[in-house]
Order: structure tokens, then C-alpha cells, then sequence
């Protein structure tokens, strides 16, 4: 038969043994499946997140093939609208130097932080946030969220990550708001031995990694949802579960190496340490 249909032994016997088998397509679209499966915000990874979760567990695809699937199954998406900016800079301020010259990296955790103010429409009115984040891994440390950006709203922001970690020799990095240069802001920095740094008025990479935050939230669950709609306390609860249960626990992180979420990230870099 092998020598009629111009094939060799060792083909048609590995032909045979392949009955029945899914082809790797199959097996790479049901890793897929399974990753999008594991959380509902998962359907917005894209084909190099979607690369690296494939990676964590042990399946190497390339960016050309996991594209074709994705596209195959509906699973790409097209990009969402911009975010536009809030803030408002204090040019009565004098100038303070940028400290971190937008050097977002950090070998240690707790050395450099970034802070900032974006606002949600709701149906009761506007839900500002505000989060600090750790430049070594991504972290959101702390976030408020209030109807108002008085300067208490970072105070407090900031005061929820000094009630579990000592900053000392920290540097936290902000835009020019009134908020983060009023005086009982620098106080507070100044009592925790923080160091402030600010970016420059009108530079709009000044606070880049910060913003991206604010970019991921809002495109990849905020404009997804009708918070115009909603209540703020609503649109809160569904912020703090994205932001503590889901993005700092199990989104892919590209920043990190491997991919690895904020959290668990750090947590295999304790171990190492530990060991």
C-alpha cells in the first residue's frame, strides 16, 4: 500500500498513530479558551499578553500563529478611545526638580512610587481616583476613591500605604496639581521621610508608567461599561475588585519579568530572597 500510494513506512505509521489527535491548532486555541475562561476581564489580553499567559503554562507560540487564532475565534479587539487628562498645574508653585527623569524602572520595591487623579462619570456625578503605584513591580498600593479631588484625597491615598509599609528614602513621583503641592501634602511626605518629585508643567511623559494605569482601567473596563448609568458606589465596588482582586493578582503583567502580576511577581522575589 506504502509503495501504491508513494509513502513511506515510518509516514504512514506515524499517520496512524495521529488518528484520533487534536492538530496543535486545536490544542493552542483550547490554552486559549482556557486563559480567557479564567476571568471575564481576561477577553481584553492581546496577542503579546496573551503570548506570555500561554508561556506560564509551558506552551511556546509564536506572535504570527496566536494572532491567526485569535483573529479566527473573534477573540481580538479593536482599540478603545484615549483617555483624556485631568490635571491642572500650579504655576504659582516654584519649580521642584523631577526626580525620577522618567525613569519608571526600580530594582526594590517601595524606592519609587507614582501617584496621580483621574475622574469617572457616573449617574450621581463625578468619582475621582486616586492610586499610588510601585514602579518595581507595578503594584497599586492604595487607592481612594471620592466625590471630590480635594487634597485630602491623595493625603489619605498616601497615608493608606504608610500604615502598611515604611517609606523611608522613598521617592513619590506626581504632576504639578495643587493637591500634591499644597503644603499639608509635602507634610505629610516630609513626616513619612518621603521624597517629593514632580514633573514638569506641560510634559506629558512626566508621569507616563502613571497614566497607562489610568489608560488599562478605563479601556479595558471603564469605557466597557455604562458608568454614566451608575451609581458611584457601584462604579467603586467594581474599581476595587478589577484594581486589588484581578490586576494586581492575575493580569499579565508585560513590565515584569515572565509576565508575572504585580503580586505574585513580588512574592516569587521574596522567595528568592528568602531562599
Amino acid at each position: 500500500m506504502c509503495r501504491i500510494l508513494c509513502v513511506s513506512v515510518s509516514g504512514y505509521y506515524k499517520y496512524r498513530r495521529n488518528l484520533g489527535k487534536p492538530d496543535k491548532d486545536t490544542v493552542l486555541s483550547a490554552a486559549i479558551q482556557s486563559i480567557l475562561n479564567e476571568s471575564p476581564y481576561n477577553n481584553n489580553y492581546g496577542v503579546p499578553r496573551m503570548q506570555l499567559a500561554l508561556l506560564q503554562k509551558g506552551l511556546k507560540a509564536g506572535i504570527r500563529r496566536i494572532t491567526r487564532i485569535m483573529r479566527k475565534h473573534g477573540w481580538l479587539h479593536k482599540p478603545h478611545r484615549r483617555p483624556k487628562g485631568l490635571t491642572h498645574a500650579t504655576t504659582e508653585i516654584q519649580e521642584q526638580e523631577n526626580l525620577l527623569k522618567e525613569d519608571f524602572s526600580a530594582s526594590q520595591p517601595l524606592k519609587k512610587l507614582l501617584t496621580d487623579i483621574s475622574q469617572i462619570p457616573c449617574q450621581d456625578g463625578k468619582l475621582y481616583i486616586s492610586p499610588i503605584l510601585d514602579c518595581y513591580n507595578g503594584e497599586i498600593l492604595s487607592l481612594i476613591m471620592r466625590d471630590n479631588m480635594k487634597k485630602e484625597l491623595c493625603i489619605d491615598t498616601f497615608h493608606a500605604v504608610t500604615k502598611r509599609y515604611k517609606l523611608d528614602g522613598c521617592i513619590l513621583h506626581s504632576d504639578r496639581g495643587s493637591q500634591y503641592t499644597s503644603e499639608a501634602f509635602r507634610e505629610a511626605l516630609s513626616n513619612a521621610g518621603v521624597k517629593q518629585s514632580l514633573s514638569g508643567v506641560n510634559h506629558c511623559y512626566g508621569n507616563s508608567r502613571m497614566e497607562s494605569f489610568f489608560a488599562t482601567l478605563k479601556k479595558k473596563l471603564l469605557y466597557r461599561i455604562p458608568t454614566y448609568k451608575m451609581k458611584r458606589d457601584t462604579v467603586k465596588g467594581i474599581i476595587f475588585r478589577y484594581v486589588f482582586t484581578y490586576y494586581n493578582r492575575m493580569r499579565i503583567y508585560t513590565s515584569n519579568p515572565g509576565g508575572y502580576p504585580p503580586v505574585v511577581y513580588r512574592m516569587l522575589q521574596e522567595e528568592i530572597l528568602a531562599a
